[in-house]
C-alpha cells in the first residue's frame, strides 16, 4: 500500500512539476516572441541597406526559387535586389544577404548567420581580403583551386566554397528574375 502512495504522490508532483514549468516557458514565449521579431526584422533591414546602393525604396519581401528576396526600386525601376541565399557549409548552413544588380553582378553581400568553425570558417564574417572581393564581383562564382575567381580563405576552402555558391544562388535568381521581365 505504501508503494501504491509514493508512486501516486511522485506521479502527481512530478505532473504538478510539468505544469508550472510548461507555463512558465509559455509565458516567457508569449513576453519575448514580439521583440524577438522586432530586432530580426531591424537586422534584416540593417543587411539590406548594407549590401544595396544607396537610394532607392526597398520593396516588400518576394519568394522565387524558394529564396526570399527584395528589390531597390528608384523611379519605377528596378536598381537593385537583395537576395536571402543560404547553403550547406562546413558546420552547418550558411545564410547570406546578397546584394545583385540586375546584371547579375555582386554589390555587396554580408553573413547573416553561420555555424563555421571559429577561427577558420567562421572568417567569412571578419577576413577583409575575402570580403572586399565580392563588392562589384562578376565572373566565376567558384574558388580560384575550382578553376573560378574566387579567393578562398586560407584553411576554409569548403566555407569558401559555400559561400560562393550562395552568391551564385542570388546572381542566378536575379538573372532568371530579369528573363521573365
Amino acid at each position: 500500500m505504501a508503494a501504491k502512495n509514493s508512486i501516486l504522490s511522485m506521479a502527481l508532483c512530478l505532473t504538478a512539476v510539468c505544469l508550472v514549468c510548461g507555463a512558465v516557458l509559455g509565458s516567457v514565449y508569449a513576453v519575448t516572441k514580439s521583440p524577438i521579431e522586432e530586432a530580426a526584422a531591424a537586422e534584416a533591414r540593417a543587411a539590406i541597406a548594407e549590401v544595396l546602393p544607396e537610394g532607392g525604396t526597398i520593396s516588400e519581401a518576394m519568394q522565387a526559387d524558394g529564396m526570399e528576396y527584395y528589390c531597390s526600386l528608384a523611379d519605377s525601376s528596378v536598381v537593385a535586389y537583395a537576395v536571402k541565399s543560404s547553403t550547406g557549409g562546413f558546420g552547418g548552413l550558411l545564410t547570406l544577404m546578397v546584394g545583385v544588380l540586375p546584371d547579375g553582378s555582386i554589390w555587396n553581400t554580408k553573413v547573416l548567420s553561420h555555424s563555421e568553425t571559429p577561427g577558420l570558417g567562421a572568417k567569412c564574417t571578419s577576413d577583409p581580403g575575402f570580403i572586399a572581393q565580392w563588392k562589384g564581383f562578376k565572373g566565376n562564382f567558384a574558388v580560384r583551386k575550382d578553376g573560378g575567381d574566387v579567393d578562398a580563405i586560407t584553411a576554409s576552402t569548403i566555407t569558401s566554397r559555400a559561400y560562393a555558391k550562395a552568391v551564385a544562388q542570388a546572381s542566378e535568381l536575379v538573372l532568371s528574375l530579369n528573363k521573365e521581365d
